[in-house]
């Protein structure tokens, strides 16, 4: 039976809810299009997450597993997973049952409307304050990297087109972000309102910090937008300095000595010497990023899949028996 869907999930600490997640995906699904897979992407949490997904596995012949070698990221097991998905449209979705998997359908229903990559943007944050204002941020930085209105929209759960991937077949850069990537195979993307659940097990992996770090990495890796910032602000700075400068000679003709005061010639110094290295921040930046891209350092490395089997259970007492096979 060929594939027609398949459902790409990063893991990261989520033994605790896979098994709910897998049998509601199962039951959001198989009404709606039974040809589909689930391919769970375990981004070495250090917990039991790996256990349950070969248990899964064993008992549902539509469920694969990849563990990576070691953590890389969200994105990055998205992007080890979406490369190996086998159906012609792939669903992402997190693994922590804030994206309900019943919403599911109502991405679809959209996509065959004629886009390509289609959002589920929730209705109402549920996260904190902070983790909202954060999450803002990155998506200011996400709209430069993307080029694209769809950006405030984002999230990570959507639905695309498997072709879209062929776009960033050759990508191999350790900095990844799967919206910036398909923007480089479409410009059709729509969004649909959806529901996000509270998290009721363990805490997000995304603290402030971290999306702040992934905003500027999105800047950095896929947008000039800090250069060109760093250009306007050489321009602007060296404009004072003329507008200094002319200040200077005027008073010397006028009054025939220099301006004094050491506190204003200080601080013009400190103003010029921070936007230089600022400047050469920004530029370091960009360099590292050039350097690490010449080590040919990849963005994830498979450490083992689960083994295919020839006869597995897809229905019935699924949940049972994984409970039973993990103790």
């Amino acid at each position: 039976m060929t594939i027609k869907l398949s459902v790409v999930i990063p893991v990261y600490r989520s033994q605790d809810t896979l098994r709910e997640l897998h049998r509601r995906i199962v039951a959001a699904l198989e009404p709606v299009e039974p040809a589909f897979e689930i391919i769970l992407v375990e981004d070495c949490g250090g917990d039991n997450s790996w256990q349950v997904i070969e248990a899964i596995s064993r008992q549902d012949a539509r469920v694969r597993g990849i563990q990576l070698a070691r953590n890389y990221g969200q994105h990055n097991a998205l992007l080890c997973g979406i490369r190996s998905a086998g159906g012609e449209l792939i669903v992402t979705i997190d693994d922590d049952l804030q994206n309900p998997p019943e919403e599911i359908p109502k991405l679809l229903t959209v996509l065959a409307e004629g886009a390509d990559v289609v959002y589920g943007t929730p209705a109402a944050e549920t996260h904190s304050f902070f983790r909202n204002q954060a999450s803002r941020i990155t998506k200011l930085a996400l709209q430069s990297a993307m080029g694209a209105e769809s950006a405030s929209k984002v999230s990570a759960f959507r639905v695309f087109r498997t072709r879209l991937r062929d776009a960033f077949d050759a990508y191999r850069s350790p900095t990844v972000n799967i919206d910036v990537l398909l923007t480089w195979g479409t410009t059709r993307f729509a969004a649909v309102s959806v529901r996000q659940d509270e998290r009721t097990v363990g805490d997000s992996g995304y603290t402030f910090g971290k999306l702040v770090n992934h905003a500027v990495n999105m800047m950095t890796g896929f947008s000039t937008l800090p250069l060109q910032v760093a250009s306007i602000l050489g321009l602007l700075f060296g404009s004072l300095g003329i507008v200094v400068l002319a200040y200077v000679l005027w008073n010397y003709l006028k009054h025939g000595s220099a301006v004094p005061g050491f506190a204003f010639l200080a601080s013009i110094i400190a103003i010029f010497s921070g936007v230089q290295l600022f400047t050469l921040g920004i530029f370091g930046e960009y360099l590292a990023r050039m350097h690490f891209r010449s080590m040919e350092r990849p963005p994830y490395t498979p450490l083992r899949h689960t083994p295919p089997h020839d006869v597995r259970t897809t229905s019935g007492s699924t949940s049972e028996a994984i409970n039973e096979s993990i103790g």
